[in-house]
């Protein structure tokens, strides 16, 4: 799997998901670069305890990403219910999308062969893109630690 890397063109997309008012909508990747650049992250499944970590990160800190200019969505290939249980819990503020079939995550780099106890297994690499209104890859993060990632993401952009 090709992953993508900084000045690579952002592949096109459009996904069912929920918007950040939570209302079921398609999104298409070229509709969220009209309202500003983005930041897009892929994480493996709602409500475990990394992915968790991980969107609370972001929605804690939303507004600062906000006043830098930039939008979030996060992208699993969980389905809009479990985004709408997940989204409930933890008061998500930002759009999530369903990719159930992975063709999304796999254009991005962010789907395929990973290590996990120990044994190598095939699923969702957690991964980051900053990508500008011109559809162009600013920043590409792959095997992301949740922990700490919006923090540094936040330092570099």
């Amino acid at each position: 799997m090709a992953k993508l890397k900084e000045g690579d063109r952002a592949p096109d997309f459009c996904l069912k998901g929920l918007d950040e008012r939570g209302e079921e909508k398609e999104i298409c990747l070229g509709d969220l670069l009209k309202r500003g650049p983005l930041v897009l992250y892929f994480y493996p499944k709602d409500d475990t305890p990394g992915c968790t970590q991980e969107a609370c990160d972001f929605r804690d800190n939303l507004e600062r990403l906000v006043s830098k200019g930039y939008q979030v969505v996060g992208v699993s290939p969980d389905s809009l219910e479990s985004h709408r249980k997940f989204r409930q819990k933890y008061n998500l503020n930002f759009p999530l999308l369903s990719d159930p079939e992975n063709k999304v995550s796999s254009m991005y780099g962010a789907y395929g062969k990973k290590k996990m106890y120990g044994k190598e297994v095939e699923g969702i690499i957690r991964s980051t893109f900053v990508i500008d209104t011109g559809g162009v890859i600013k920043k590409a993060y792959y095997n992301v630690k949740a922990k700490g990632h919006v923090e540094k993401l936040l330092s570099e952009i």
